[in-house]
């Protein structure tokens, strides 16, 4: 795969004595489909699809979805194209080079219908951009295949499991930038949720946690050259931090940009990390921390919350108030043991 070789500045950053570059590269993702209209002030309702009796805003990323309580975790992208039966023809592409990573054409599998992972390298980072609810995928589409930007992965449609079906007037595709959250997730799937059904392997939805496409597109556009994923996504608003007194796991290596400087673990040893998350379970920072840092025996703690950002964005349901104290909630927890496994 070609680098594209744009702004040359170089930040590094090591992790278990690896050097790992951090260039900033300057636009990466195109959009999916030929419809532009979210470069246009006022012309939101010609790109978004909202849910039935929504509006607009309910298409985006966010919680955005019962009235504030239900994550979505991509942007639902109109259609442009229709057949003589109404139904959506336009060409689903690739938002940038990289390989497929997972396909899968068994809508009734899943409430993404027919749908496609791609694999990203970006500035140090694995990136997956996923394209869900198409009628078709391109034939021949298979797991390593080396994509390009502007390829072809499918065809726009509507295809879902879920109660209530996707109408031809709501007809969309559903695109999403993730971040994987573990390389082994059938084996903690199988360990800690052994009743509950997996029909796709370490490409559950539950792997993978999202970043905002709307605003990353957006700020390709304004930034230009300038533009840089990485910072994008190290500059996410903090919902909270949690110490784990862990120092291996497959995060650290996967997203090693993220890890930030700490002169003490660096002289004496890092026995664990202070993790800073997003609402939507990012783990955006990392910093080592020694021993002789860790107040608590504890193996997870939590540390901090931004209270402000949990009342804006409380979908997730990663932290609770008890008592006047914060603490994780189940999903936290498990947020954690998935990160850590």
């Amino acid at each position: 795969m070609k680098i594209p070789m744009k702004s040359m500045f170089c930040a590094c950053v090591m992790v278990f004595g690896i050097v790992f570059p951090s260039p900033a590269w300057g636009v990466v993702f195109q959009l999916p489909t030929a419809n532009r209209a979210i470069f246009e002030p006022g012309k939101e309702e010609h790109f978004f699809v909202g849910t039935v009796g929504k509006p607009w805003t309910s298409g985006t990323f966010g919680c955005v979805r019962t009235d504030g309580w239900q994550m979505h975790e991509g942007l639902d992208i109109r259609c442009l194209q229709r057949d003589r039966k109404g139904e959506p023809m336009d060409p689903v592409m690739a938002a940038a080079d990289g390989t497929v990573a997972y396909v899968n054409t068994r809508p009734s599998l899943s409430n993404y219908g027919n749908y496609v992972i791609l694999r990203h390298q970006i500035e140090g980072l694995d990136i997956y951009t996923l394209y869900a609810h198409m009628s078709s995928v391109r034939p021949g589409l298979k797991f390593g295949m080396p994509i390009k930007a502007g390829d072809q992965v499918g065809v726009m449609g509507r295809t879902s499991n879920t109660r209530q079906r996707i109408t031809p007037d709501r007809a969309h595709v559903h695109f999403e930038i993730n971040l994987l959250m573990n390389g082994n997730y059938t084996a903690w799937h199988n360990a800690h949720q052994p009743g509950e059904r997996n029909d796709h392997g370490d490409w559950n939805g539950k792997n993978l946690v999202g970043i905002d496409p709307r605003l990353v597109l957006l700020a390709q556009q304004k930034e230009g050259d300038k533009f840089s994923l990485l910072n994008f996504i190290r500059n996410q608003t903090e919902l909270c931090r949690v110490v784990v007194r862990d120092a291996r796991f497959g995060w650290l290596q996967r997203y090693a940009p993220l890890v930030r400087a700490n002169p003490v673990a660096e002289k004496e040893g890092t026995a664990g990390y202070e993790i800073t998350f997003n609402f939507n379970g990012v783990a955006f920072a990392l910093t080592p921390r020694a021993a002789s840092e860790l107040k608590s025996k504890m193996k997870i703690q939590l540390v901090s919350v931004n209270e402000a950002e949990q009342q804006k964005n409380p979908c997730r349901r990663l932290v609770i108030k008890k008592g006047g104290r914060w603490e994780l909630t189940g999903h936290g927890m498990e947020l954690m043991s998935l990160l850590t496994y």
